[in-house]
């Protein structure tokens, strides 16, 4: 454009020089007048010109010293917002790091007085253990040999021997992992793994097993906030026993806990036994629903019975009950050319996992071991299933175990507990 513009004053200046000298000529200036009067207007013309294009470059000029003025004030602006946004940013990071921070101090305060207590009453039933064995009415050999077991699981749990499984919970036919199961195992000083069967004979009685599932229950919540922080929506079934429900000082410190993580709830789920379920007492009735309403969800395991009061588990936010393939199959006969369960026997034995969707209660079929208890468990329009068909307990890497076990330093200086949960 400012070419063009160039292009027609150039064109004007000679216009106007050509029109001075031909008046000059016909006036009887003659061809010398005409040709001074031609180059003369030309350079009046071109030093006219000179002054307009420069008084042009000025204003050009002091435009985009003006624009950019302006684009610095707007650069500053910006800088300046920017520095605040930064500097709330970082006063609400340094806030929730100090709520956090506080948080977790609060919480392994908690966990430091629960474990003291724990290993104050697992050293007194330990110190009169051996006074109960020697006044057993027992054989010789039998008191001595329980006596050594009971001291194995107490070295195991003093000398952090309990190592922390889980074994998944798939979902079916695709089989994809849905929940998982905690289960505990202690190791004596050979690394020999012992089995729950061998060593709850001697710790039921002496009460360690209920310490055992406490620290488990802790060791949980520890695990599922891991797995969270990893966005991993897994859930892990662990088992809690009605003595710690009814646990006048474990209890309500474990809801406190539970209550500052009530956003787990979801992905915690408590279990216990169908015969503890049946036989539980007030107390224990009303911290199952204390829990519940935190939003955390039950299970049932060791199932016998499958004659279910819905009412009652509906009620008791039972969300999961347990059953062996075993106990299902046997249960399944026949009757007027149709499959019944015994102990329903008006009911469709393929209508049985609809009834208790309709409670909200879903089936688990456990202990699956072969593909054709997968075929039949699938004819029930059950959709989860857990046995060593699907994977067998696994141990959870040191590291994560260490991060989910008490505080160290206190632990060296009483009985150093670390706990799973119970098979």
């Amino acid at each position: 454009m400012r070419r063009l513009t160039l292009a027609l004053l150039c064109g004007a200046y000679l216009c106007l020089a050509l029109i001075i000298a031909l008046s000059l000529w016909r006036n009887g200036g003659g061809w010398g007048a005409g040709v001074a009067a031609l180059v003369g207007g030309l350079g009046l013309a071109f030093a006219f010109h000179a002054l307009i294009e420069r008084a042009i470059d000025s204003a050009a000029i002091r435009g985009e010293i003006e624009a950019l003025r302006e684009a610095h004030r707007i650069l500053i602006d910006q800088i300046d917002s920017l520095d605040s946004r930064v500097a709330k940013v970082v006063e609400t990071v340094t806030d929730d790091a100090a709520r956090r921070s506080e948080a977790l101090s609060d919480e392994v305060h908690m966990l430091e007085d629960l474990v003291q207590r724990m290993s104050h009453r697992l050293e007194e039933r330990v110190a009169a253990a051996p006074a109960a064995y020697a006044g057993a009415t027992r054989a010789p050999h039998q008191t001595s040999q329980s006596a050594a077991l009971l001291e194995t699981v107490r070295e195991a749990l003093a000398d952090n021997r309990v190592d922390l499984y889980l074994q998944p919970i798939v979902g079916l036919p695709q089989r994809r992992t849905q929940y998982y199961e905690s289960f505990s195992r202690l190791r004596d000083q050979t690394g020999r793994v012992l089995m729950p069967a061998e060593y709850l004979t001697v710790a039921e009685p002496e009460g360690l097993v209920t310490a055992i599932d406490n620290l488990l229950l802790f060791r949980c919540v520890q695990i599922v906030r891991r797995l969270a922080k990893q966005d991993r929506k897994v859930g892990i079934f662990c088992n809690i026993s009605t003595a710690s429900l009814a646990d006048e000082t474990f209890f309500p410190q474990f809801l406190e806990l539970l209550s500052a993580n009530r956003d787990l709830a979801g992905a915690l789920i408590f279990e216990l036994g169908q015969a503890a379920f049946d036989a539980r007492g007030a107390v224990e009735a009303r911290n199952m629903a204390k829990l519940a309403d935190l939003g955390f969800r039950f299970s049932l395991d060791k199932v016998v019975d499958l004659d279910f009061d819905f009412h009652d588990l509906a009620r008791s936010d039972v969300k999961f009950v347990k059953i062996a393939a075993k106990v299902l199959l046997d249960e399944m006969v026949e009757r007027d050319d149709r499959l019944v369960l015994k102990s329903l026997p008006d009911l469709a034995a393929e209508d049985f996992a609809a009834l208790t969707r309709r409670f909200g209660v879903e089936v688990i079929a456990e202990k699956v071991e072969s593909e054709r208890q997968i075929v039949d468990i699938l004819e029930l329009d059950i959709s989860l299933g857990q046995g060593h068909l699907f994977g067998e307990p696994r141990p959870i890497r040191d590291q994560v175990l260490a991060e989910a076990s008490p505080p160290a330093d206190f632990l060296r200086n009483n009985l150093r507990l670390r706990a799973g949960g119970r098979a």
